[in-house]
């Protein structure tokens, strides 16, 4: 077969298959070669260029995104969400959709799940429909007591959770942070937080929020105080999970509020098969980053500018390390 007559064949092939819809067979007895000849025809026309295959589809960049997170970290899976132009509530609100929706996918093989705390896992919870896993048992990773924000803490987070799964939920009686060293040892020297709390570790899918500790939700909480933050500046705090602090590489930082934090510790939480990571924003990008060096998630959900700023600082920091 001359050269004219090859393109020629390999033009018509492919116009079969991509254009009138043939399967491969019926090409083959339409033309009368074998199905194997035909599949190497399609792709040799993809590779000398006769056939590109654009996928026009605006998801088609978070994709991307979501591909790039799962080769520069060790992910089960991202979950990157559009952002077309919303304010920062109505981002929390998308990905805290979507991170409610792979939980639910997920719920099969899952009898415990834990949660922590935080406004997108609010919106989590939120977006979440009514399903029914009544044999389900949901606790909360982190203390969740306190007088303001309440509709955030663990422990709300937790109840509302299981009124959308109709399954049963169990409450840890004590701050996320306690006042003092010497509270946070009282209120663990009861049996029934020491129980709740080995448990929570054993749960078989975990979600967490991320936060940006200098600019945390536990300020407003009344958890830091400004002695706080500054100890957190001098000790290079990247991000906090579960209410406990990390520096840029992940590493947890040995700093007084460690010892009154009261919730799993991050190595348990390493151990937990799934532990979905839930943060949206631009200036959650090196806590996220943080969190992923640190190896405390193997999921993320987060939006497309933060994925994208997530990935620079990545690159930036292979490139001068």
């Amino acid at each position: 077969m001359d050269r004219w007559s090859d393109k020629r064949q390999l033009v018509r092939i492919a116009k079969l298959y991509y254009f009138e819809g043939l399967t491969q067979s019926e090409i083959a007895n339409k033309v009368g070669i074998s199905r194997p000849i035909i599949s190497k025809m399609l792709q040799r026309a993809r590779e000398c260029g006769i056939v590109e295959i654009v996928i026009k589809d605006d998801t088609l960049r978070t994709v991307e995104l979501e591909q790039a997170l799962e080769s520069a970290f060790p992910l089960k899976e991202a979950v990157v969400v559009p952002v077309d132009g919303g304010d920062g509530e109505i981002n929390k609100r998308d990905v805290g959709k979507a991170a409610g929706q792979f939980v639910v996918r997920h719920l099969k093989t899952v009898k415990r799940l834990g949660i922590s705390w935080g406004t997108t896992l609010n919106h989590m919870v939120r977006e979440i429909p009514f399903v029914n896993h009544e044999k389900l048992k949901i606790l909360p990773l982190v203390g969740g007591i306190g007088r303001s924000h309440i509709e955030i803490h663990s422990n709300q987070l937790a109840y509302e959770l299981s009124k959308k799964l109709n399954c049963d939920c169990e409450f840890l009686y004590a701050p996320a942070v306690a006042e003092s060293v010497r509270l946070k040892q009282e209120l663990m020297s009861s049996a029934e937080i020491r129980h709740l709390l080995e448990e929570a570790k054993r749960v078989d899918l975990a979600v967490v929020g991320i936060g940006n500790p200098l600019r945390s939700t536990m300020v407003k909480m009344g958890y830091l105080n400004s002695e706080d933050l500054d100890d957190l500046r001098r000790h290079g705090a990247a991000g906090d999970i579960n209410s406990r602090f990390i520096d840029a590489e992940g590493k947890e930082l040995s700093i007084p509020l460690t010892q009154k934090t009261i919730g799993i510790e991050l190595p348990p939480l390493r151990r937990i098969p799934v532990v979905v990571g839930v943060a949206s924003g631009v200036d959650k990008a090196r806590a996220i980053l943080a969190a992923l060096r640190g190896q405390y998630i193997n999921v993320l959900v987060t939006d497309e500018a933060a994925a994208k700023h997530i990935l620079n600082l990545h690159r930036n920091h292979s490139t001068t390390g």
